[in-house]
């Protein structure tokens, strides 16, 4: 009689296997959100229900995939997930309500949008406003962790890109095509350069302090 052995090898790439469900009982969607820390932009969320024998191997936090992978990952999602909806809150209703509650927003609406209505939703994070009575659970790098979850991140992510590359035909200086509104160097020398574009989110510190005050000099 022959007696599989697991190599360290095999736990290692059975560990990193999501999961397809956290309970079997409801159904579930997940959510994720993508864009809470950048200088500009909206905020986009995503909410996904997929079907038990959802499975790709690319899948995972948006944040570990290529950027071709992200949307190769994004077509699969959209032509097998059970439901999916995106929705994103502008970058004056962040400064207006402040970036988590605008998050929590951007996720109800993702939600209200499925053509199939969950039972329990998954949130990436720790915090969550809860949804016309649908229970929830949140999961601290969830995306990493749940399918569902993670098809969210990559719904998110790649629809918000898009968005920041149409925004960036307009204003090709803040170089949004490849930083998508997040503070990188680049984007606040551009900001040092140019100002504040209409789609700057001013409840943001887009200055640093010694950026700031050499601004006041």
């Amino acid at each position: 009689m022959l007696l599989f052995l697991p190599t360290p090898y095999f736990w290692a790439k059975f560990q990193e296997l999501l999961k397809n469900f956290h309970q079997e009982e409801l159904i579930e969607a997940g959510c994720d959100e993508a864009g809470r820390g950048c200088l500009a932009g909206p905020v986009v969320a995503a909410a996904v229900i997929l079907p038990a024998e959802f499975y790709h191997p690319l899948l995972n936090d948006s944040k570990q995939v290529t950027e071709e992978n992200r949307y190769e990952l994004r077509g699969f999602i959209q032509e097998k997930a059970v439901a999916y909806a995106v929705a994103m809150v502008s970058h004056e209703e962040i400064d207006e309500i402040n970036i988590l509650k605008a998050s929590f927003k951007a996720m109800h609406l993702a939600v209200e949008q499925l053509q199939q209505q969950p039972k329990l939703l998954l949130i990436d994070g720790n915090r969550f406003i809860p949804y016309r009575g649908i229970p929830h659970a949140c999961i601290i790098k969830g995306d990493s962790i749940y399918a569902s979850i993670a098809a969210a991140s990559i719904l998110a992510k790649t629809y918000r890109d898009d968005h920041m590359k149409q925004l960036h035909e307009s204003f090709p200086h803040y170089k949004w095509n490849s930083n998508k509104g997040y503070g990188t160097a680049d984007h606040r020398k551009a900001i040092m350069a140019h100002g504040l574009s209409p789609y700057h989110r001013r409840s943001f510190q887009c200055f640093s302090s010694e950026e700031q005050l050499e601004l006041d000099l």
